[in-house]
């Protein structure tokens, strides 16, 4: 069974102990995992959150709502995050087939279980690889939030 990554379902994962510890607002991967503005850590990248809404799923506002970070600082600039999710579905899949060889199975049984995999974990693939994307280029600023939302600058 597939369970849809929505965004309540990743707080429920960060709410874990250990994860809690790991990521906090100021911290790359709080930015990556909740597809939050990297600037400000409080801004929503995309439209809407869910991978899997396919009637938004392109859609990102043209800047953050909160720091005004403009997205797309270029025609072009989310080209890179092909690469990205190059990397991530690699990844993706060498975990699969190492697993799965560890298991024994038949051949075309990972071929098959890895391309099933990742044909369903593009939506997320996608998402996540622009947001790292971003990432690396934007660093947290909490004094460009405070800037931003006082009403007398």
């Amino acid at each position: 069974m597939f369970i849809l990554i929505t965004k309540k379902r990743i707080s429920q994962l960060i709410s874990c102990h250990s994860f809690l510890i790991m990521i906090k607002k100021g911290n790359k991967l709080y930015s990556i995992f909740l597809f939050k503005c990297p600037r400000c850590h409080e801004g929503d990248v995309f439209v809407n959150q869910n991978p899997y809404d396919f009637k938004h799923f392109f859609d990102m506002p043209k800047h953050c709502s909160l720091c005004n970070l403009k997205y797309e600082p270029e025609p072009g600039f989310f080209y890179g995050a092909m690469y990205v999710s190059y990397g991530l579905s690699i990844t993706l899949a060498g975990i699969i087939w190492f697993f799965m060889t560890l298991l024994e199975l038949n051949f075309w049984a990972i071929i098959w279980t890895i391309v099933a995999v990742l044909l369903l974990s593009i939506p997320v693939l996608f998402k996540i690889s622009r947001v790292i994307w971003i990432n690396l280029f934007v660093h947290y600023d909490k004094s460009n939030l405070d800037k931003n939302s006082n009403p007398s600058n």
